[in-house]
């Protein structure tokens, strides 16, 4: 066991230092300046967008839909436990990494959303796509589509599920004292009863669970920083001084809080991971540049509100430099500081409900991706049957070992799909550019037409769907 735990973590730290975090701040900051920082520009839009429902028909998942599957991805261990792992291994300075890299790889998001509406394929009465369409349909090979699915497939919905399912046993056994094994069991068959209805019931749970678990989170956040609100200056001055290594806190020093900042936050945010374009694809929308804005305020909300609260809940305690504790534990400990023994308790909720929001959103991914494979019931089933095994292991298994195989997967996602992203990106900019340009000629609702942008194939729902088109 010990070889294995060393072997996967000298792979892990060969392809974070060397590879994921140069190629993530390069590519993040190429489109921001050829979309002209869109992140940015288009923030009031992002909002606007949210609430439109106009173009959908009946049966199809919405907008807001799409945008809570992803965001029940995106909102989960990263955003609790995560924050607290950066924070005890890379200190306050991590935080301000995993700012630059939600403010820079926003754009990315962007870009891997749009793509994914473009190339997005029919799937009955609703929609399905994501990387492995765009690298089969835009970059013409199927081979790589099914690569990038395999590994979002493991990645996902069996790797990440561990996580998730080990951060909630964690906290309840923290909590109160709850066997590990049976809190397993328990999310076991939740998610059994939930994985077996399909995207709409995915949709309606994400729909209904993501705003009152992040509303939740953060009211308490805001508490804790309003009474404390004399010590916010000193916090913000922490998180700069070890962000650029003025200050040392860590035992890796810069470099690792870099390192622990980065990785935490795109298992967080997941912008250019490839994950939250299969929800984007899901959306039923006029053009495909609502749903990449719409997604980009995903990355925001995670990581810019989100895992900020969590931060200054556990910099404001001091719980981190007087603690051998990491990962949940941390948070439950900080927060327990400021609200006593309730802390604890209000934490175990909050991570069942972001955790198990996240097992959900996690599921979807890899079955998009198995019938992308192989439209096979069969398979789907199997790969049911290895969800609810890999909750149960994680509930039991030591912390280390899977988020050390989470950053590992989630590295090989990334890498494939930058790569894709970066190859067709002058589609998207393409599609960017005609949005902008049909709202500054009045159209309040862009319609999108593939054959106004030069050398663009395989985009065959605009082709075939001919209903926004009526509207012109």
């Amino acid at each position: 066991m010990d070889l294995f735990t060393n072997i996967v973590t000298n792979v892990n730290d060969f392809i974070w230092t060397y590879i994921l975090i140069a190629l993530l701040l390069i590519v993040g900051i190429y489109f921001s300046f050829k979309t002209k920082f869109v992140q940015f520009r288009y923030i009031k839009e992002m909002f606007r967008l949210l609430g439109d429902n106009s173009n959908k028909k009946e049966g199809s998942i919405s907008s807001f839909q799409a945008f809570c599957i992803s965001t029940a991805s995106r909102v989960g261990t990263g955003n609790i436990a995560g924050v607290a792992i950066a924070i005890a291994l890379g200190g306050p300075g991590a935080v301000f990494w995993m700012w630059l890299i939600a403010l820079i790889g926003s754009a990315s998001s962007f870009i891997e959303s749009t793509l994914a509406q473009i190339y997005k394929v029919k799937d009955k009465d609703s929609f399905r796509g994501g990387p492995a369409y765009y690298m089969e349909k835009g970059l013409k090979k199927r081979w790589l589509g099914v690569a990038f699915a395999i590994l979002i497939t493991i990645c996902f919905g069996l790797i990440f599920n561990a996580v998730q399912s080990n951060t909630i046993s964690v906290a309840f056994n923290n909590a109160f004292g709850f066997n590990k094994l049976f809190i397993g069991i328990i999310i076991a068959i939740l998610t059994s009863l939930i994985i077996f209805g399909g995207v709409k019931r995915i949709a309606k749970v994400s729909e209904i669970i993501v705003p009152i678990l992040a509303t939740a989170y953060i009211l308490v956040a805001f508490w804790v920083i309003l009474t404390n609100i004399s010590q916010l200056p000193s916090v913000f001055k922490l998180i700069f001084e070890n962000a650029f290594g003025f200050k040392q806190v860590t035992a890796g020093g810069f470099g690792a809080t870099v390192l622990y900042g980065v990785k935490r936050g795109l298992f967080s945010n997941e912008a250019g991971m490839g994950s939250a374009p299969n929800a984007a694809a899901t959306a039923d929308v006029s053009h495909p540049a609502k749903q990449g804005l719409i997604q980009t305020l995903g990355v925001f909300t995670d990581t810019l509100v989100i895992c900020s609260c969590t931060a200054f809940i556990i910099l404001l305690s001091g719980s981190y430099a007087n603690s051998n504790l990491t990962g949940i534990e941390l948070t439950q400990n900080a927060l327990a500081s400021h609200l006593g023994i309730f802390g604890t308790y209000f934490i175990a909720l909050c991570i069942l409900l972001f955790a198990f929001s996240s097992i959900v959103g996690n599921f979807y991914y890899g079955q998009s991706n198995i019938e992308f494979i192989k439209d096979n019931k069969s398979f789907l089933n199997i790969y049911r049957v290895l969800v609810i095994v890999m909750i149960l292991f994680g509930s039991v298994t030591s912390v280390e070992i899977v988020w050390t195989l989470a950053d590992i997967s989630m590295g090989f996602m990334a890498i494939l799909n930058l790569i894709a992203i970066t190859l067709l990106s002058k589609f998207a900019f393409a599609a960017l550019k005609d949005y902008t340009s049909q709202k500054k000629q009045g159209i309040k609702d862009p319609i999108f037409d593939p054959s106004t942008i030069p050398g663009l194939e395989g985009a065959e729902c605009w082709e075939i769907d001919t209903d926004f088109k009526e509207i012109i």
